[in-house]
Parts: C-alpha cells; sequence; structure tokens
C-alpha cells in the first residue's frame, strides 16, 4: 500500500500549534515512516489544486493563514478535490468579555468565521468529550485527541530541587487575570505560615503594546507597553500579597523588572520566573511543589483542555484546581470531611473561591506525605492516557479509516 500523504497547516509557529499540530505528526512520521508521509507547512500554496491532490488529507488547525474571510468556502473547495479536510479547534470561539481579544473577535467576526470552518470540514478533532459536545452543533463528526506529553521531551525531565520552603506555583500567560482573581487574598489567609511558603508566579512577560485613544479626534496610536502596565504586575500582587511577602530590596529589585534571578531568591516569599518559549515552559513545573488552576466558570473555561491536569500528573505534582470543566474529567477529590482519601488533586467550588484554596493549601503544609501521594496519584492518572505516543498511535490508525 502506498504511503497516506497528509499536509498539516499548523495556526502559529510558537504556540498552540506545537500541541495541536506539529508534536502529534512528528509523532506520527517517526512512528510510521512506511505508512505515512506528513509535510507540515505554514504557508502551503493552497490554491494550488495540483499541489493539494498529491495529498489525501488536509488536517488545519482552526485557520488556514492569517485571514479568516473565505476559509470555509476554501475548506469545501479542498474537500471537493477528493482530498479528507480535518479542522483541529482547542479553544472555544468567542471568548469572554473578560478576554482581553474579545473585541477583536467580535468585531471581526472570526468566532462566526471559525464555526463556518467546522461547519465545512469533513472531520472536526478536539480535546475533550465536553468540547466535543459543544462542536457537534455545527459539525456531527467529531473526533476526540486529547492534548497529549512526550514524557522523553527533556522539558518534562526536569528534577525538582529541594528547598526548605513549600512552594506553590501557577504558571500560564497573560488572559488569566480574572481567573487568578477567584484566589485574591489567599496570601494574606495564609499569614501564620508565610514564613516558610513561597509562592512562584512563571510566564511573567512585560512585551507588547497599548492603544492610546485621542478623546477629541478619536485617533488611535499604539506604543510599546510600559512594564509597570503589564497585567504581570497585577498577578503579581495577587501571589505576594500586594508584595507584603518580599524583602524592601526584593521589592526594589522586582521594580527594575530586570530578567534575571535575584541572588537570594531561595530565601524570599515570592519569586517571579520570567516566560520561555513553548518548548522549555515545562521545566517550570520544577520549581514548585503544589500547582494552582483556578478558572472562572463560563463557556470558555469549560471546554478547555485538562492540560495544566496533564503537565502537573508527569511532574508529579500535588493539584489544586477548579472544580469546573476540563478539571471534571480526570480529576478526583482527595478530601472527604476533612479526612484524606484517594483521590488525585483537591477542588474547589465555585461557591468557595474565597476561602478554600488557602485552606487547601494549608492541609498539604499540614500533611507533606498526602501532598506527594496525591502527585503520584495524579502521575499514574495520566501517564498512559495523555502519552504523546499512544495518543498519535490513535491518530494515525484513525486517519487510515478517513481516507475518502
Amino acid at each position: 500500500m502506498s504511503k497516506i500523504k497528509i499536509l498539516v497547516i499548523p495556526s502559529d509557529r510558537t504556540g498552540v500549534g506545537f500541541f495541536r499540530s506539529v508534536d502529534p505528526h512528528v509523532m506520527i512520521q517517526n512512528l510510521y515512516p512506511n505508512d505515512f508521509h506528513i509535510d507540515i507547512d505554514y504557508e502551503p500554496n493552497i490554491q494550488d489544486a495540483n499541489f493539494l491532490k498529491q495529498y489525501q488529507i488536509v488536517h488545519i488547525h482552526r485557520n488556514i493563514g492569517s485571514s479568516y474571510e473565505g476559509n470555509d468556502q476554501l475548506i469545501k473547495w479542498i474537500s471537493s478535490l477528493g482530498i479528507t479536510t480535518v479542522v483541529d479547534i482547542d479553544d472555544f470561539w468567542l471568548p469572554g468579555q473578560e478576554h482581553p481579544i474579545h473585541h477583536i473577535i467580535v468585531e471581526n467576526k472570526i468566532n462566526q468565521r471559525i464555526v463556518a470552518n467546522l461547519a465545512a470540514a469533513d472531520y472536526v478533532t478536539t480535546t475533550t468529550t465536553i468540547f466535543a459536545d459543544e462542536i457537534k452543533k455545527h459539525n456531527k463528526n467529531v473526533v476526540i485527541f486529547p492534548n497529549a506529553i512526550n514524557p522523553k521531551n527533556p522539558q518534562f525531565m526536569e528534577p525538582t530541587l529541594p528547598s526548605d520552603r513549600l512552594r506553590i506555583g501557577w504558571l500560564g500567560g497573560s488572559s488569566h487575570l480574572h481567573d487568578l482573581m477567584l484566589m485574591e487574598g489567599f496570601v494574606s489567609k495564609l499569614s501564620s505560615i508565610n514564613e516558610n511558603l513561597q509562592y512562584v508566579l512563571c510566564g511573567f512577560d512585560t512585551r507588547g503594546t497599548v492603544t492610546e485613544i485621542n478623546k477629541q479626534t478619536g485617533e488611535q496610536k499604539q506604543r510599546p507597553i510600559r512594564p509597570e502596565e503589564t497585567v504581570w504586575v497585577n498577578y503579581e500582587k495577587i501571589f505576594t500579597n500586594n508584595y507584603t511577602v518580599v524583602s524592601p530590596q526584593y521589592k526594589k529589585f522586582l521594580d527594575s523588572f530586570k530578567e534575571s534571578e535575584y541572588p537570594d531568591v531561595e530565601n524570599e516569599g515570592y519569586r517571579r520566573v520570567w516566560t520561555k518559549p513553548i518548548t522549555t515552559y515545562a521545566k517550570n513545573y520544577s520549581r514548585f511543589d503544589i500547582s494552582l488552576a483556578p478558572i472562572k466558570n463560563h463557556i470558555f473555561n469549560r471546554v478547555k483542555s485538562q492540560l495544566k491536569v496533564i503537565e502537573a500528573g508527569f511532574y508529579k505534582k500535588a493539584l489544586i484546581a477548579s472544580n469546573i470543566g476540563p478539571y471534571t474529567i480526570d480529576l478526583k477529590h482527595s478530601l472527604d470531611n476533612g479526612k484524606f482519601t484517594d483521590g488525585n488533586a483537591l477542588l474547589v467550588n465555585e461557591t468557595n473561591n474565597h476561602s478554600d484554596w488557602a485552606k487547601c493549601i494549608k492541609k498539604l503544609y499540614d500533611n507533606p506525605n498526602m501532598r506527594i501521594e496525591m502527585g503520584e496519584r495524579l502521575y499514574e492518572t495520566v501517564k498512559d492516557t495523555y502519552d504523546l505516543e499512544k495518543v498519535s498511535r490513535n491518530r494515525a490508525e484513525w486517519y487510515k479509516t478517513i481516507i475518502i
């Protein structure tokens, strides 16, 4: 049998394309060199029918290129050539009003165009059963391939160094202010033990622009964002209780926004960790002992993938997460009437956001053995189901069944 030729079109070079397009298909090519020929092309000659006809499958993450207009018709045209079209999506098409790019998406009707792409495709692939149910309102042919980890990747093998402090960490991007605000005040509630804790914030980034609008003329101008204006400073205030857990010397260092490590950071109650590329970011899990995953309850978050669960699990970290959406898929609460059970995480209910983040941290501080056991159980939960090789083998076998 001749090789199945697949054209993979990632949506970006540095972000979600890594998990949803590049990594899985590189794995398939390595596992099945005699069965598949896979080309990963960010800017293919997509208007050339002769070019396209060499492929049996075209995999598209969300959209082709930077312009969303007319993509649904392009996808239909590719299908008309006898090529199976697969559109992959891992995030809901319309973030909530709190999200930094909500107004841009609405103004440019990007959400409507993404939905049109999904409807036009022969198949849609996504991350969870929860999201699949939402997508089926637009396309019935939905298949689940979860985000997955290659445990042999060096960024998931970084050793966690010992510390005299219990380290509580969060790792993420710049659109999570309202998620982190769910925990606001948790540091002050732990004041009795803060001298034995360190809060670790990973992903700190001062890049970006600010749009200024002239009130008289309506003219818009963009300028580079000043470091003190970045949303990460707001994150930092949550993780430091407005800098009360750091020394005056360290506060002065933080205010300088130098992308270097403070010499005595091990003895501080807070650690700022600057952003890393997608190929090394996961090493940050080695910097803390407890991973936090707060998310606000709305549709965008409910259909997200459980990537934070998977990453924390492969690093054997104790996890405290919101009892919402993706975190209800694999997680089992480890407390019953205040006593530890055989669960693999601590889950915070929406009604208890004001108190339970601190209570859960205190519980794990008082019970270090249970913290370790929770991390081990979480690892056992994710290590097979979310291993990239297993998920890629499932994807490859499915590809073999959908050739027109």
